[in-house]
């Protein structure tokens, strides 16, 4: 079984979804601890041809707080004003009418905790993209949670019986394939082929890792598909 261990982050770009579509499992990482002004519940859009930050808020953020323990206080005003703001950047965009209806759907999601809040989002994205990949809490796996690191993602990989495990390039200096090795994984690094993915944006620069909504919004499914198998595996 081929898996892949990420953070939950909130509809991020095109080489989180590569990952999630290169595996058969994907586990989220959610008993580990929140990170500040991370990508957990915040990304970026096009707006008038320029990067725009949005970001989904949360209850009293703290590092020293797990993503799982972690609340949002994301109020009925606050997502209308985000469902707005998207809205009015991308209504011309080729895309908008379907995908807008999905996006809306997933902001306006009743959930106060922040775990549960993105899986949805993520499973939404998924069954969008009609990607075949089970999807899996870290929190509700039966493990060893005293392990940290290298060790605690080995662990995750055992419980999910894994024999090939497929991380971001990012994370190459963090992780041994001897220690992999040792458990019978074999260990790979995805690297996102990105002058394969150039489409057509409203200003004539392309901008890349956006948001995942901008590659909703200007591209059909098919394209999409095709755009989530351009990349290599590196040992």
């Amino acid at each position: 079984m081929k898996t892949a261990i990420m953070q939950p982050y909130f509809l991020p770009y095109i080489g989180y979804w590569q990952l999630l579509h290169a595996v058969d499992q994907f586990v989220i990482l959610d008993d580990v601890n929140y990170i500040k002004r991370g990508y957990i519940n915040r990304n970026s859009i096009l707006i008038d041809g320029k990067p725009f930050r949005f970001t989904i808020p949360v209850q009293n953020a703290s590092q020293n707080r797990l993503i799982c323990d972690t609340r949002l206080c994301f109020s009925i005003r606050q997502k209308k004003n985000l469902v707005r703001t998207i809205s009015n950047a991308y209504k011309r965009a080729p895309c908008y009418p379907e995908v807008m209806s999905l996006i809306e759907g997933i902001i306006n999601f009743e959930e106060e905790d922040l775990t549960t809040y993105i899986f949805n989002s993520i499973q939404k994205v998924v069954d969008y993209l009609n990607i075949k990949t089970d999807l899996y809490l870290s929190s509700k796996l039966e493990k060893n949670k005293e392990l940290k690191s290298e060790d605690r993602i080995i662990e995750i990989c055992k419980v999910m019986a894994t024999d090939i495990y497929i991380n971001p390039c990012g994370g190459r200096k963090l992780y041994d394939h001897e220690h992999f090795k040792k458990e019978n994984i074999k260990l790979f690094f995805l690297n996102t082929r990105k002058t394969h993915i150039l489409y057509r944006q409203e200003n004539e620069k392309f901008e890349p890792d956006l948001s995942v909504i901008d590659l909703l919004m200007f591209n059909k499914k098919e394209a999409i598909q095709k755009y989530l198998t351009e990349y290599d595996l590196i040992e």
